[in-house]
């Protein structure tokens, strides 16, 4: 019998290179100019396995999604007690930030990302429903602490609008122009003011003692 672990880990290999298949013709034609059948061929599969590993052509570049979905929902759900949802998200986000992570948008590669993204129709429109989706996971969470629904939505909307705003704000200084590792710097701040801000409006909302 197949060892699991190996045939996971042949898995997640195959779904990587489908991914960076993609990204590099995307990164080089535009998202609506490469075709599933090309990225199959270039990445010597078959169309049927990409569509397996990615229902949709948009999550093959926006392809971090599930990843940070489950991250940021774990950040909220199992944050310490005595720590709010704003200061546990303000932390995670300064995380991204020092370990050099994609995710915090202050990395030196990004304005390839931040054009294929930005020039099609397709790929923001999941881009703003992946946003919907960290929202609504917040939301559930919250609500699942206070009960207050309409608060929950609220709360998880704007700390949704924090993180998204941090990450487009560094993204955009570096694509347009802005030395990468100053904006990395700078990017302490950024953070800092956002979170201020939100938690300025939200208190500690739903509380901070909400985990065990």
């Amino acid at each position: 019998m197949a060892d699991p672990g190996l045939r996971e880990r042949k898995k997640q290999a195959t779904r990587l290179l489908i991914s960076n298949v993609a990204t590099g013709l995307f990164i080089q034609r535009g998202f609506e100019e490469v075709t599933v059948a090309e990225i199959a061929e270039a990445a010597g599969v078959s169309k049927m396995t990409v569509f397996n590993y990615f229902p949709r052509k948009e999550d093959l570049f926006l392809d971090r999604h599930a990843d940070r979905l489950a991250e940021l929902t774990s950040v909220v759900r199992s944050r310490p007690a005595g720590v709010s949802p704003c200061t546990a998200l303000r932390r995670h986000q300064h995380s991204l930030l020092a370990s050099g992570h994609p995710l915090s948008g202050a990395i030196a590669g990004g304005p390839g990302f931040w054009w294929v993204l930005t020039s099609s129709p397709a790929l923001m429109a999941r881009w703003y429903e992946q946003e919907r989706e960290i929202a609504a996971a917040f939301a559930e969470v919250f609500t699942e602490e206070t009960g207050d629904a309409f608060r929950s939505r609220m709360v998880a909307g704007l700390l949704t609008t924090a993180i998204t705003t941090v990450f487009a704000h560094a993204m955009g200084r570096i694509v347009a122009g802005d030395d990468a590792e100053v904006v990395r710097r700078e990017q302490v701040a950024v953070i800092d003011q956002a979170f201020d801000l939100v938690e300025r409006g939200v208190g500690d909302f739903p509380g901070t003692g909400a985990a065990s």
